[in-house]
């Protein structure tokens, strides 16, 4: 597999005027966040890092409807509180639009964890997986994906290293950790997974 999927589409507001976040090779990058509702209408509340030219191109506005193409990457932030999987979105392309709220999610990569299936209080099936996705240069995005379902009974079965291809969203969800005894809200994302199948290995 040389070169795995890794495609997300959102459409949803602005959330938070751009901030600066950091150079890259002489780039520099800025990040804010994207509210995308579902039908639900549970609101995901996402991570979104673009380029200054990108952002040039397309000046935005808080409150803005915004259609941005790109990838999830993730990022392991090691502070003092411990190592932390920090997971946003990499804007390719950004567009001002009135369209719907939207959230696709394409992914191909590979099984680096066992899964972990489990069952709610009310007897849903859920399967938790790892899927490292490669990046250029040798590099890979380790992505949390949760499956349900018959999905979920099917991928528990898989071993480690097991190639994948996924569809669904990338959602948001509030926690509390306890640290020292003081409680502290953190959120997770996760990508929820409509389909998943075996993919080939180029």
């Amino acid at each position: 597999m040389e070169q795995s999927a890794n495609h997300i589409t959102l459409t949803g507001c602005l959330a938070s005027a751009p901030q600066y976040s950091h150079s890259n090779h002489g780039r520099r990058f800025y990040s804010f966040f994207l509210e995308v509702a579902r039908l639900s209408g549970t609101v995901d509340r996402l991570q979104i890092i673009a380029s200054e030219a990108l952002l040039a191109a397309t000046p935005v506005e808080e409150g803005d409807g915004l259609c941005i193409e790109g990838q999830i990457r993730s990022f392991n932030n090691r502070s003092n509180e411990g190592r932390r999987l920090i997971i946003s979105v990499l804007a390719e392309k950004i567009s001002v639009t009135s369209a719907p709220h939207d959230n696709r999610v394409t992914l191909e990569g590979i099984i680096c964890k066992d899964p972990v299936y489990r069952r709610t209080p009310l007897g849903r099936e859920i399967c938790d997986v790892m899927l490292a996705v490669n990046r250029p240069y040798r590099r890979a995005d380790y992505l949390p994906c949760i499956l349900w379902g018959r999905c979920a009974q099917e991928v528990s079965a898989y071993p480690v290293g097991t190639p994948l291809r996924l569809t669904g969203r990338l959602q948001s969800r509030e926690y509390i950790k306890l640290i020292d005894g003081n409680a502290e809200q953190r959120t997770a994302y996760e990508i929820s997974a409509i389909t998943a199948e075996l993919a080939e290995l180029e």
